[in-house]
């Protein structure tokens, strides 16, 4: 398995353009690495390597890649991957989800969305960002109600708009949609003949 977010650019990077706030957004990511790395895949290039993120430093890893020998089945997870987006006025020959076999979109209503969000938040507040070496250490200390706050600002400010505006729109795009409901049990399952 593979993520897209190791083809985020890296922090400095995100700094630099002013896209720290909208990390996981289409602009975020080198696309151009991505396809350079699905096309060596499909090609059947026999040892490709993908860049690795890590979620405690909320950064590319940078002297870490994912090696793949050979690989018979790779699943490519990530929020962008069936977007066609258009850059300025021209449109790309080739994208992310031309290299996919099969593609499934995972849903679920946005209020479900955004209390696994804060939950995870209250998870990680009390976890990974306890560690001096996380990107969130400064949120350790949140008191509970904090911690809840904080997660909605972030929710409304930039995954919530990413999500309306970016993630949702290519929910039609795949070929399966599951549908989860409150527990993370599917509810739904469409399948496009």
């Amino acid at each position: 398995m593979v993520t897209t977010d190791g083809f985020l650019y890296p922090n400095e990077v995100l700094e630099e353009r002013g896209l720290m706030k909208r990390k996981g957004f289409p602009e975020s990511y080198d696309i151009r690495s991505l396809i350079s790395f699905l096309t060596d895949l499909k090609s059947g290039v026999d040892h490709v390597h993908a860049p690795v993120y890590s979620h405690l430093t909320y950064n590319v890893e940078k002297n870490d890649m994912q090696a793949l020998d050979a690989p018979d089945v790779v699943i490519v997870e990530g929020i962008n991957v069936l977007q066609v987006n258009k850059k300025g006025k021209r449109t790309p020959h080739l994208f992310v989800s031309d290299f996919f076999d099969f593609s499934i979109y995972v849903d679920a209503k946005e209020e479900n969305i955004l209390s696994w969000y804060i939950e995870r938040f209250h998870l990680l507040r009390n976890t990974a960002f306890q560690k001096p070496e996380s990107y969130f250490h400064r949120y350790r200390s949140l008191s509970d109600n904090e911690a809840t706050e904080m997660a909605v600002s972030i929710w409304r400010s930039i995954n919530g708009v990413n999500l309306e505006k970016n993630i949702k729109p290519t929910r039609l795009r795949a070929e399966l949609i599951l549908t989860k409901g409150p527990d993370h049990q599917v509810e739904k399952i469409q399948l496009r003949k």
